[in-house]
């Protein structure tokens, strides 16, 4: 994980299976407010997509891989 002052917080779960992806993200929430999520695991944007809906979060895709999430 990355971050700098006011800015999102970088989370790369690349070479990681599900539900990995979707745990680290979940971590990364409990403290702060946008993460950028990287992840290659081809289940992971249907993990993310759940995750973010039972928590009341906005999804928005970036890139193949990149999902930028929010605390709505």
């Amino acid at each position: 994980m990355t971050s700098d002052a006011d800015s999102v917080v970088t989370v790369d779960t690349r070479g990681m299976r599900c539900p990995w992806p979707a745990l680290r993200l979940a971590r990364a929430m409990r403290s702060d407010a946008a993460v950028m999520l990287l992840a290659d695991d081809p289940q992971a944007g249907r993990e993310i997509a759940a995750l973010a809906a039972e928590q009341g979060w906005a999804l928005a895709p970036e890139a193949e891989g990149c999902w930028l999430v929010r605390r709505s």
